[in-house]
C-alpha cells in the first residue's frame, strides 16, 4: 500500500492473454528467482499493465515486495500515454522505491496526430514532468517502425523530437524506444541534440549500433531478450559495451527472461536477466550489481 495506505488506482489496460502467434500464453506467475547478493534497479517497468491468471493485477505494493525481496530495490515506472502517465506521476509520489517517466509512445503520436490531438497531448506530457520531482524521465519516446507504417513516420518523428526539446530543456533524462529504427533514431538525435542522460530501453541493436549509442554518451538498458536462446547478436551487444554504460530492465509484464518466457513478467524476475548478463560480460554476479546499481543513479539523475 501507499504511504496512506490507499492502493493507487491503475488505468484499464490488461495484456492480451493470446500471443503475437495466435496461441494461449501461460499466464500463471513465475516462482521467485534467488535473490541478487546486491541491490539493482529496474530501469524500465509498466506496473499498470495488468497481467497473470485472468488478468489479475500485481499491484505496486506486491510488486515491489516481491522485488525488494530478491534485491530490485528500486523501479523506473514508465507511462506511455496520457492516462499511464499521470498514473506514472501518481505511484512515483506515493511509493518511495519508484520514479516515473512521462511521455507518449511513438505508435500514439501517429493517431493523436491525426485527430489534431498531438500539440495538445505534448503540452500535458510537459506539465507533468514538471509536476513532481520524482519525475526524472522523459520516455519512453522514439520510433517504432514496426507497429506504425510508413504513413505514421512524420508524425512519430515530430513527438520524437518534441521530447528531446522537453528533456533539454526541462533537465531529465531521455529514455528511448527504437524498434526497426536504428538510422533514424540517430539521425533525428544528432539533428536534435543529444540530451545529458540518455538511456536506450530495451536496447535491440548489434555491436555497431551499440557503439554508435555509447559513443553518443547513452546507457544501453538490457531486457529479457538477452536470455532468449536465438538472442546471441544481442548478448555481442552486450560484450562490447562499457560496463558503466550497462542498465537493466524488465519491460515487464512483456519480455520475461527465460525459463519463464511467455509468461507474466515482474520486476522480480531481473536476477535471471542480470545471472545471463554477468556470464556474458565474464564477471561476477556482484561487481554487475554493483555497477548496474552505480549506473542506475547516474542515468536517471541520482538516487531516490
Amino acid at each position: 500500500m501507499g504511504a496512506e495506505g490507499v492502493e493507487v488506482a491503475r488505468p484499464t489496460r490488461e495484456r492480451a492473454a493470446i500471443g503475437e502467434d495466435g496461441r494461449s500464453r501461460d499466464r500463471t506467475r513465475p516462482v521467485l528467482p534467488d535473490p541478487l547478493p546486491m541491490s539493482v534497479v529496474d530501469a524500465h517497468c509498466h506496473l499498470d499493465i495488468a497481467d497473470g491468471e485472468d488478468g489479475a493485477w500485481l499491484s505496486p505494493a506486491e510488486a515491489i515486495k516481491l522485488a525488494a525481496s530478491v534485491g530490485v530495490t528500486r523501479i523506473v515506472q514508465v507511462g506511455c500515454d496520457l492516462p499511464g502517465s499521470a498514473w506514472a506521476v501518481e505511484a512515483a509520489t506515493q511509493y518511495p522505491n519508484l520514479i516515473a517517466g512521462v511521455s507518449l509512445h511513438p505508435n500514439e503520436a501517429p493517431k493523436l496526430k491525426a485527430a489534431g490531438e498531438l500539440d495538445s497531448a505534448l503540452a500535458e506530457i510537459e506539465r507533468l514532468a514538471q509536476s513532481s520531482p520524482k519525475v526524472r524521465v522523459i520516455g519512453e519516446t522514439g520510433l517504432d517502425y514496426f507497429r506504425t507504417g510508413e504513413d505514421g513516420r512524420d508524425a512519430q518523428h515530430e513527438s520524437f523530437a518534441a521530447h528531446i526539446e522537453m528533456a533539454k530543456r526541462l533537465d531529465k533524462t531521455l529514455m528511448i524506444h527504437d524498434r526497426d529504427a536504428h538510422d533514424d533514431i540517430l539521425k533525428i538525435l544528432d539533428r536534435e541534440g543529444v540530451p545529458d542522460r540518455l538511456v536506450m530501453h530495451c536496447f535491440s541493436g548489434d555491436t555497431e549500433f551499440a557503439r554508435e549509442c555509447v559513443n553518443r554518451g547513452a546507457f544501453l538498458s538490457f531486457a529479457g531478450v538477452i536470455t532468449f536462446k536465438n538472442a546471441n547478436s544481442l548478448r555481442n551487444a552486450l560484450a562490447v559495451t562499457p560496463l558503466d554504460r550497462v542498465l537493466v530492465e524488465t519491460d515487464a509484464p512483456y519480455l520475461t527472461p527465460s525459463p519463464h518466457r511467455g509468461q507474466p513478467n515482474a520486476s522480480y524476475l531481473i536476477p535471471h536477466t542480470v545471472r545471463k548478463m554477468a556470464g556474458t560480460l565474464n564477471i561476477s554476479v556482484a561487481e554487475l550489481c554493483e555497477a548496474l546499481n552505480k549506473n542506475a543513479d547516474r542515468a536517471f539523475g541520482g538516487t531516490w
